[in-house]
């Protein structure tokens, strides 16, 4: 009788504790997939950011190109009236 209940309280132990460690094992699983959800989520972030900062620093120097090349054709068309004017001068 007494080994019939301390094999019954063993076997009732034994099955608590593989109940409790199941759910364990479960929450340390959707743990690790929601760490490993967010930090994907955060390096899709990084890239992004990164790709925005890319792109704004090409418009950046698209747009300094822009500006130089106006400056040198506002330069030549000075110079092309200056020579005009000059040569319109020198026929009078």
């Amino acid at each position: 009788m007494k080994k019939t209940i301390a094999l019954s309280l063993v076997l009732a132990a034994s099955m608590s504790l593989a109940a409790c460690s199941k759910k364990a094992d479960d929450a340390s699983a959707n743990a690790a997939d929601t760490m490993a959800a967010e930090a994907v989520d955060g390096a899709e972030n990084a890239a992004d950011a990164s790709m925005n900062a890319a792109d704004a620093s090409m418009n950046a120097a698209d747009n300094a190109a822009d500006a130089a090349s106006n400056s040198v054709d506002a330069a030549a068309d000075a110079a092309k009236s200056a020579v005009d004017s000059a040569a319109d001068a020198a026929k009078k």
